[in-house]
């Protein structure tokens, strides 16, 4: 083998190791947390972006097993849920990460195709594409922005 073509295979094979956007494994460790919706990708031609959303997506995650919720973020910095939850099963399959959910009614799976500290993004199995943001919550009152006490 010439040294140029394999110094090129060990350029490619450190790319790749560096990036870690397509390991399972590390896409696992960033799953966890408050996820607001971007951007829907639509195979059928109707996509659509969001530039505010009012519930946001939470999910927790420990080893294999949590659940979603649809969570409502109130500017005290509480937040409100219906209660309803999605549990998640984490799997790998061929290489990628999937996310099984299941309720009372229902069953689905989502192929992670990137997780990253501010990015998550996940294809249905009608190829329907998400691609959230992580969100922040804000507390007004512990960021010194309101009063703790309002006078009436």
């Amino acid at each position: 083998m010439k040294s140029g073509h394999l110094l090129s295979m060990l350029c490619l094979a450190v790319l790749c190791c560096a990036c870690g956007g397509n390991n399972p494994e590390q896409q696992k460790d960033f799953l966890s947390g408050y996820w607001e919706i971007q951007r829907v990708d639509s195979p059928y031609g109707n996509d659509k972006d969001y530039k505010i959303s009012e519930t946001i997506d939470y999910i927790e995650i420990k080893d294999s097993t949590g659940f979603r919720a649809k969570v409502l973020p109130r500017i005290d910095g509480t937040i409100i849920t219906n209660g309803n939850t999605e549990n998640i099963q984490v799997s790998t399959e061929n290489d990628s990460l999937r996310l099984i959910y299941t309720t009372n009614y229902d069953q689905w799976t989502e192929t992670v195709l990137e997780a990253t500290e501010n990015t998550l993004k996940v294809k249905n199995q009608k190829g329907m594409i998400y691609t959230y943001s992580r969100h922040k919550l804000i507390d007004l009152k512990a960021d010194g922005l309101l009063p703790e006490t309002v006078e009436q």
